[in-house]
């Protein structure tokens, strides 16, 4: 089976259709922030063949895979292990920007990387296996107070408080290593009547990987690294896959196609004038028969933008 088969990229050809523009001239430059295994990469390879690659990945496996699908355009592509806040180290006059964010099919579907609670396996959901804490580390050593905070903001839980308490009392017995025993403890401090609206471990689990991926600060800084790094007439286009993600692409892209002119300014001075111009109205969802085909599809939401001129 081929990774064509295993991976279908996600808005494939609405991304290419909004990038496309800026991607005409020889020598434009791609840079895909969040490379994965390469399925939006390689389409924009086969499709525009005088554009050069830039790929960001923290994840090695990830990079391995993409090489190895990416092989027949190695002449044109540079791929990078890096996470992507530091992408303004290499996008620099880059024509084109993809991102697309949170968790990969890779990670998810490799049962030992400890990200999918319908899996029993290690609690570690690194994306980036090389370094930094995991999960079970997180459990082990967050207070009471810190757990609930995480459980909140990052997976807007209203049970936080609750299932905070629980894993405090069940490490004081042992360490809680391995997702199968967070989802049964997850399920054992969830009434029944709150089970039957969905899995007890959804939002605590997306709490977990984002607190140990640091995804929100990381993606805070992204953004307007990212928009800051775009040659003029240059476009980025973002795949958010929950609110908390979407939510800080949309206020980037709010103030940077917002007039800086103090009220009452008679005429605009060039100065003040947007720097980016949103080509999407609001945050566009993938079609009924995408999502049908890709079930993967179903949460992301598109933002993208035109950059008009650079920073006074």
């Amino acid at each position: 089976m081929s990774l064509r088969d295993i991976h279908t990229p996600v808005f494939l050809e609405r991304c290419i259709e909004l990038l496309a523009p800026a991607l005409q001239h020889d020598g434009a430059v791609l840079v895909d922030a969040t490379l994965g295994m390469g399925g939006h990469s390689e389409a924009f390879l086969e499709r525009f063949p005088n554009i050069r690659l830039i790929g960001l990945d923290r994840d090695t496996d990830a990079l391995s895979i993409a090489g190895e699908r990416l092989a027949p355009f190695a002449d044109r592509i540079s791929l990078v292990h890096t996470v992507y806040d530091e992408i303004g180290l290499h996008a620099q006059g880059a024509s084109a920007i993809l991102f697309d964010l949170g968790v990969s099919s890779l990670q998810l579907d490799d049962a030992e990387r400890g990200f999918a609670y319908s899996k029993d396996a290690p609690l570690d959901m690194r994306m980036d296996q090389t370094k930094g804490r995991t999960a079970a580390t997180i459990l082990a050593e967050y207070s009471e107070g810190q757990l609930r905070r995480i459980f909140e903001r990052f997976g807007e839980e209203k049970l936080a408080g609750r299932y905070a308490r629980f894993i405090i009392e069940a490490r004081a017995q042992h360490p809680l290593t391995r997702s199968g025993e967070l989802v049964d403890l997850l399920i054992a401090a969830t009434p029944a009547a709150v089970q039957r609206a969905g899995h007890p471990a959804k939002r605590v689990f997306q709490a977990l990987r984002i607190e140990v991926n640091s995804e929100l600060s990381v993606l805070a800084d992204a953004i307007p690294s990212a928009m800051d790094a775009l040659a003029v007439g240059g476009r980025i286009a973002v795949m958010a896959y929950q609110s908390l993600e979407d939510r800080l692409v949309k206020q980037a892209f709010a103030a940077a196609s917002a007039s800086t002119a103090p009220a009452g300014l008679p005429v605009e001075l060039p100065e003040h004038a947007p720097r980016f111009k949103v080509l999407t109205k609001g945050a566009e969802l993938a079609g009924e028969e995408e999502r049908a085909r890709n079930p993967r599809a179903i949460p992301v939401r598109l933002r993208a933008a035109e950059k008009l001129r650079e920073t006074t």
